[in-house]
């Protein structure tokens, strides 16, 4: 009996170490559940919007979109104020989720056109892959544009990365999000579609938790839409919910959003009624920032180009841009019974954390033969400050050429051109609009934070392969314009 006692007085205070090294959230390879012991790994889903702008949820503040599913989730776990993608553009972006990478390092420096040399490669380590080889049934839905030669022996394709199931399109859904043709599941075209491409990629996802899967392994789920990316095409029904709109173009977009959030509810509720819900860490966020410049075009009401309405929240720049409009996005984490409900959280978090977070929650060793730069969101979960190994960094090929590259430390920012050689200096929390550059009255901060940008950007460039300096000036200025369909 005294045996007994000791084990489990030393059982608990293993917990409560475990507990107080995590930043208060118990690991779940550790927490005890009753008599029968250790409660199985969680299961994980990483659902990722295409150029959703901060500002264009209901949670986030948009006055009209109509988002429901989302709004409801954001009180359900932590809704970060300060969320970032990796990159102002998507491919970029999406690597650094899957590697934990900052993505000059990780090769996948642009957006990427069919065809082209730049691609996740296959030294890279993922998530994905690692979890699978923690025994997780993997798979991808949707959009994944992580390589120029998709569905080809040439590049690395999402099975080489790690998912057991995959049903992807190498960028855009086309000809649009409505009856798309151009999806691949596992190696295979599936030919034309009917529907939208939200509703679609989780009806496979659906599909797969409910019949394709091992049920007796944990899972791991990236389901990445289109939506609100050009070229936007938004069912009937939700651009029905705004009939006070008369701007066509506008109700296409709004309409998108709403069909995003459709999508995501239906996801939530799958993983409710096939009761995964309450043992799955949900991650929502986007790529970057939205296209376009937001206001109507006159002369094409209605087409393409006047589908790109989306909102930073006031926040200055979008899409391709290392201001904040371009890069900070919605970020939301749903954890039941490890993050508390109805949480607003002000740290500043990034894409490539979500690597990094999934590793420590798991007990994986991080990569110790390369630099991971995310750092785990863990302590945020609960309103800790995170302790970064690597400062928060971004540079955009294609971003205008006063903003290609930024830094945060802090509240400070520090945003520069191609080579670092004009620089300007923003005190987020005094100004998260950027609109007062205080390099000349701040010098002290200016020399620390110019110094981290310099030497951040050198070790950087050296790591990663140098694919782009086989860009020509002619392919960069085409790709720096807005409202393209491709990227």
């Amino acid at each position: 009996m005294r045996q007994n006692l000791l084990k489990s007085i030393q059982l608990a205070a293993l917990l409560i170490a475990a507990w107080k090294c995590s930043g208060g959230v118990a690991s779940p390879l550790l927490a005890a559940d009753g008599p029968g012991g250790k409660q199985p790994p969680p299961n994980v889903v990483i659902f990722l919007a295409d150029d959703l702008g901060w500002g264009d949820l209901g949670c986030y503040g948009h006055p009209v979109i109509k988002t429901p599913h989302l709004d409801r989730f954001a009180k359900q776990g932590v809704r970060f104020t300060q969320a970032y993608a990796a990159c102002g553009v998507c491919s970029p972006s999406r690597s650094a989720i899957l590697t934990g990478r900052t993505p000059y390092r990780n090769g996948v420096f642009r957006w990427i056109p069919e065809g082209h040399e730049c691609h996740l490669r296959a030294s890279e380590i993922t998530i994905a892959k690692l979890l699978q080889q923690r025994g997780y049934a993997t798979c991808h839905v949707g959009k994944w544009h992580l390589n120029g030669h998709f569905n080809s022996p040439e590049q690395p394709q999402p099975n080489d990365h790690g998912y057991d199931w995959w049903l992807a399109t190498q960028n855009n859904a086309g000809p649009s999000h409505k009856d798309p043709n151009n999806f691949v599941r596992n190696g295979k075209p599936v030919g034309p579609l009917q529907g939208f491409s939200a509703r679609l990629i989780v009806e496979e996802a659906e599909n797969w938790l409910a019949r394709q899967r091992d049920p007796n392994k944990p899972f791991f789920l990236t389901v990445w839409t289109h939506e609100p990316h050009l070229p936007i095409e938004s069912d009937p029904r939700f651009m029905a919910l705004y009939p006070e709109l008369t701007d066509i173009g506008l109700k296409q977009h709004h309409g998108n959003v709403t069909q995003l959030d459709d999508a995501f509810g239906r996801l939530m509720k799958v993983l409710d009624e096939l009761k995964l819900a309450e043992n799955t860490i949900v991650f929502f966020t986007s790529d970057n920032g939205p296209e376009g410049t937001g206001l109507p075009d006159a002369a094409n009401p209605g087409s393409m180009r006047d589908r790109t309405r989306g909102s930073t929240g006031g926040l200055r720049g979008r899409k391709r841009d290392c201001y904040e409009g371009g890069i900070r996005v919605p970020g939301m984490v749903r954890w039941p019974g490890r993050i508390a409900p109805g949480q607003e959280s002000d740290v500043p978090v990034i894409g490539s954390d979500i690597f990094t977070t999934l590793c420590e929650i798991m007990e994986i060793p991080l990569p110790g033969d390369r630099t991971i730069d995310g750092a785990s969101m863990v302590p945020a979960f609960s309103g800790k400050a995170i302790e970064r190994p690597q400062p928060l960094y971004w540079r955009t090929h294609i971003a205008r050429p006063d903003c290609r590259a930024a830094l945060r430390i802090g509240d400070w920012k520090i945003v520069g051109n191609e080579d670092l050689s004009a620089l300007q200096l923003f005190n987020l929390r005094q100004d998260p609009r950027e609109t007062t550059d205080v390099s000349k009255s701040q010098p002290e901060e200016f020399a620390r934070l110019k110094a981290a940008i310099l030497k951040m950007d050198a070790e950087v460039k050296a790591e990663g392969p140098d694919w782009w300096k086989h860009e020509q000036p002619e392919d960069r200025r085409r790709a720096q314009q807005p409202n393209r369909p491709g990227e």
